[in-house]
């Protein structure tokens, strides 16, 4: 009889896992430009970290002065969530553009998936050790493939919606 009543609950939570997430994928498909950059958190750039922000990858800042500036981990939250946008945003560009650079899309892809887990090590890591050698060292990790992902995708959105970069840049 527990048994019995073990696999329902089981079956109903897989079933509303699913549905609910069935509802987030119809939810983001239906997205406008104007909605994923309202989706951007400004809390926090990454204009502090390198003089060339948006137009060259790379930092211009050493990893404890990186921790310092990005505030700890307000400014890795922040990385965390803008990085998933961003990915969205590949995704609108790659489908509502004609001849999107695939290399391109399936980079930034790949920076972000890698921006969320070193995020999330930071963060897990800054829970035991607040902000010891290796937080800084992941959190200047995220922060340097953040910002090589925030030129990529200003990249793409050149070469194939120029008009969609001035609202990228200011929600930036």
């Amino acid at each position: 009889m527990i048994v019995t009543g073990l696999q329902i609950a089981a079956v109903l939570a897989i079933a509303l896992y699913l549905a609910f997430w069935q509802k987030s994928v119809r939810r983001r498909k239906a997205q406008t430009w104007e909605c994923l950059l309202a989706r951007l958190r400004p809390e926090w750039s990454a204009r502090e970290l390198s003089e060339q922000f948006l137009w060259k990858e790379g930092l211009s800042a050493t990893p404890e002065d990186a921790w310092q500036r990005m505030e700890g981990p307000r400014g890795l939250w922040v990385m965390y969530q803008n990085a998933r946008v961003m990915l969205e945003m590949a995704d609108f560009a790659d489908k509502h553009c004609e001849g999107v650079d695939r290399l391109l899309i399936e980079t930034l892809h790949s920076d972000a998936m890698q921006i969320r887990v070193c995020v999330l090590m930071a963060l897990a890591q800054y829970a035991f050790t607040h902000a010891g050698e290796g937080v800084r060292v992941n959190a200047y990790r995220a922060a340097a493939m953040y910002t090589g992902m925030a030129a990529r995708m200003t990249q793409l959105l050149q070469e194939n919606a120029a008009v969609m970069v001035p609202d990228f840049v200011a929600a930036m």
